[in-house]
């Protein structure tokens, strides 16, 4: 039998490759949702098995993902790596100075569809469409 041994730029161009044709060969056998890399089915599985193989070595919470825990322990060690080129705060996740620069420059990418009103952050505009429906998302016991 011959079996033949890809270099690591064939497999990365492969994987490249699928994010055009949208290829997601990888599928859950319990949900079916599917994954351009075995690597990402395996992760995704540990969703449904409740798998958290890494560990914080300072108060023990587990997480599903490698780069979870690390994200995690700049909680104890302060460590902030990101930095606001305008003002000059920092952040502890990428996402968060993604969010903070928007009040910099105004930037409001989330547009509700009933009435076009932006907003510089989805769980707002999340929030904000319960208001069309009538919803309130916390009620007062009293009044």
């Amino acid at each position: 039998m011959f079996v033949q041994s890809l270099s690591f730029k064939e497999i990365n161009l492969i994987m490249h490759k699928r994010t055009h044709t949208g290829k997601k060969p990888h599928q859950c056998g319990i949900c079916g949702k599917a994954f351009f890399t075995s690597s990402h089915l395996s992760r995704h599985k540990r969703i449904h098995t409740g798998e958290k193989p890494y560990h914080c070595d300072i108060c023990g919470k587990s997480f599903f993902q490698s780069n979870a825990i690390t994200k995690h322990k700049r909680i104890h060690t302060g460590e902030k790596p990101y930095h606001c080129d305008i003002c000059g705060k920092s952040f502890f996740q990428s996402n968060a100075i993604t969010k903070h620069k928007r009040i910099h420059t105004g930037e409001k990418p989330y547009h509700c569809d009933v009435c076009g009103k932006s907003f510089s952050i989805n769980s707002v505009l999340t929030a904000h469409k319960h208001t069309h429906a009538g919803e309130r998302q916390y009620h007062c016991g009293i009044c």
